[in-house]
């Protein structure tokens, strides 16, 4: 049997790996290009005290974990290559069974991992208590939050104002949330300030964050309430201080009352269709929404 003349040879057999180089190349950068852009903004973008001191703890942990991954992924590897066939210095040791040594790095190792963690969850569940108070000296801001079916209201018991979908902050202001549901449990979460927590039907939730400096901030719902729960978003606005009052301001001079009447339509299930304020807000309507003295309406009309 003759061998094959070059000139013969099929072009699979004569391509050199320039092809495949370049593939791997290509998906290695757009990998790199889309791992940066996702970094622009969520909770590896923070922009608040609570955000950025999450962030921390999620880098730790991870760099507490990757002291395990790695290593077992080299091994892996070396270990492959050390006990190949043609590796005629690779001892096979049938009988062999214990190391106490061995053993005592198996286990050890894990239980650093879990005394670590264990010790930043720790410490990061006290500091980062959702109705902790953020240590600053600017008074915070009170806001009522009432997660609908499948809408955010938002209430400004001081202002005497409300907004519908969008919630307007002034920047390096803390912000003092009380929350509540008319329904079912929800989930408020705004990405870039930290600390997502629930909603619940006839209890009151509270929550701390703070804006760092101006911009736009999508926020979600990150538990699943039904057929609108994809739409369930809004989106917070940090302005600076004298930009907040002038929105306060103009609010109350837009007209509309946010009163029994009023949330009784707003409760009725409804996709998000755009924000809207209200320039006036009946008096202890959130703490009657809590306290379930004032039902909610379910789409059959009960309660």
């Amino acid at each position: 049997m003759h061998a094959p003349s070059p000139d013969r040879m099929s072009p699979e057999v004569t391509r050199t790996p320039r092809g495949s180089a370049m593939w791997l190349r290509a998906i290695s950068i757009t990998s790199a290009a889309m791992l940066m852009a996702s970094c622009n903004e969520g909770v590896l973008d923070p922009r608040g005290p609570v955000g950025k001191a999450e962030r921390i703890i999620l880098y730790d942990s991870t760099a507490i974990m990757l002291a395990v991954v790695i290593p077992v992924i080299v091994l892996t590897l070396m270990f492959a290559w050390w006990f190949r066939a043609k590796n005629k210095r690779a001892r096979y040791r049938p009988d062999w069974e214990y190391s106490g040594r061995i053993e005592m790095i198996i286990w050890s190792i894990p239980a650093l991992i879990v005394l670590f963690l264990g010790g930043i969850a720790w410490t990061g569940s006290h500091d980062l208590d959702p109705p902790l108070p953020l240590a600053e000296s600017t008074a915070p801001l009170d806001i009522e939050v009432i997660s609908l079916d499948w809408r955010w209201l938002f209430i400004y018991p001081h202002e005497g104002i409300a907004s519908l979908n969008r919630l307007v902050v002034p920047a390096g202001v803390p912000l003092r949330f009380r929350l509540t549901s008319t329904t079912v449990m929800n989930s408020f979460f705004v990405p870039q300030l930290g600390s997502q927590i629930y909603t619940m039907p006839n209890m009151v939730t509270r929550l701390n964050l703070q804006a760092d400096e101006p911009g736009t901030y999508e926020g979600l719902s990150a538990q699943f309430s039904g057929d609108g729960f994809s739409d369930m978003r809004f989106d917070l606005v940090s302005t600076e201080a004298e930009a907040f009052k002038s929105w306060v301001s103009a609010t109350k001079t837009q007209g509309g009352v946010l009163d029994a009447s009023t949330f009784e339509d707003l409760t009725r299930p409804a996709k998000a269709d755009g924000a809207q304020t209200y320039a006036q807000v009946s008096e202890g309507l959130f703490d009657r929404i809590s306290s379930r003295s004032m039902a909610a309406v379910s789409p059959q009309g009960g309660q």
